[in-house]
């Protein structure tokens, strides 16, 4: 059996800062939580990209935890990282953190953890490195990986689930 080859996971850091501005934000002067989580996936594709050197498409996002509004005027940055991989699939880490460019106070926003598949050629799964960590704090996110892993597997039976008991309802 052919060893799966290995790939840092400091290699997949993705950084992405953006200003906040009017049209970005709700009638309360904070940022779209849907604008947020779009940023997320993206920033989380390029770091899964990085890693597979492979096309890569969403396969779940796991809660988004709004720690703290992101207001008009803020920097806003993401930082990505693959923390941990299967045969064919990666789960990538976003700390969202705001900054008030004014006071030069920092604060964590939000949360994510999502899981991406590599695809080939063809559109179908293809394998990708082990994942290695280096730091206290990747060995700690790669550790956790496994039982965020098997949350993620009982809430997509529970959505197959939901999805077969509405499929017979008309709402």
């Amino acid at each position: 059996m052919v060893e799966q080859p290995r790939k840092k996971m400091r290699e997949t850091i993705t950084i992405k800062t953006s200003h906040v501005s009017p049209p970005d934000t709700n009638h309360y002067g904070n940022l779209f939580g849907g604008k947020l989580m779009s940023d997320i996936d993206d920033v989380a594709s390029i770091a899964a990209t990085k890693f597979a050197r492979k096309p890569v498409v969403t396969v779940s996002t796991d809660s988004v935890d709004f720690l703290k509004p992101i207001r008009i005027g803020d920097a806003v940055t993401l930082e990505a990282i693959v923390t941990w991989s299967g045969r064919t699939s990666m789960e990538v880490f976003v700390k969202v953190v705001s900054e008030n460019l004014l006071s030069g106070e920092k604060s964590i926003a939000a949360f994510s953890f999502l899981t991406f598949v590599a695809l080939d050629e063809n559109g179908n799964p293809t394998p990708v490195p082990k994942a290695v960590p280096d730091s206290e704090e990747e060995r700690w996110l790669h550790e956790t990986a496994q039982t965020r892993a098997a949350h993620r597997k009982t809430r997509k039976k529970e959505s197959k689930e939901l999805a077969e008991f509405f499929s017979k309802i008309v709402l």
